[in-house]
């Protein structure tokens, strides 16, 4: 049985893009939503599972759920402080 995934209020598709960029996008659509809001980030660089657990560490924005997706990349899952 999957864990359902969370609602997303903004989704940023980042698939193809390596670090820095999919935490660059990332941090951009964060500012856009207001606190409590979730971002979806699709990405496909190999590092990005760790290099998001760092980002939000570091912003002290929530990592909801990190989990791998159908077409071999990840989505993240974040909540907005």
């Amino acid at each position: 049985m999957t864990t359902p995934l969370p609602t997303a209020d903004l989704e940023v598709d980042a698939s193809g893009l390596l670090c820095p960029l999919p935490i660059l996008r990332a941090k951009k659509a964060l500012a856009q939503l207001e606190s409590g809001q979730v971002l979806k980030v699709v990405t496909t660089d190999r590092n990005a599972v760790r290099d998001f657990q760092a980002f939000a560490r570091q912003t002290k924005n929530e990592l909801v759920l990190q989990q791998p997706d159908e077409a071999g990349g990840c989505l993240h899952f974040l909540r907005r402080r």
